[in-house]
């Protein structure tokens, strides 16, 4: 079977169509490229932090 050939114009008319057609799915940023879900919560503290909050008082602080 040819492999059909597309001209830039082509492809990027064909990209702009289907980004009409279906909107923006992807969203601008990913829940991996934000600090939620690696530690951090939405307050700026980490997961380190909770834990050397916690350290029970006979493991003591140092």
């Amino acid at each position: 079977m040819a492999e059909r050939s597309e001209t830039e114009a082509q492809r990027r008319a064909r990209l702009e169509r289907a980004a009409r057609l279906l909107g923006d799915l992807m969203p601008s940023t990913t829940r991996d490229e934000s600090p939620e879900g690696w530690g951090d919560d939405a307050k700026g503290t980490s997961r380190d932090d909770e834990l050397l909050r916690d350290v029970p008082p006979h493991h003591g602080k140092d």
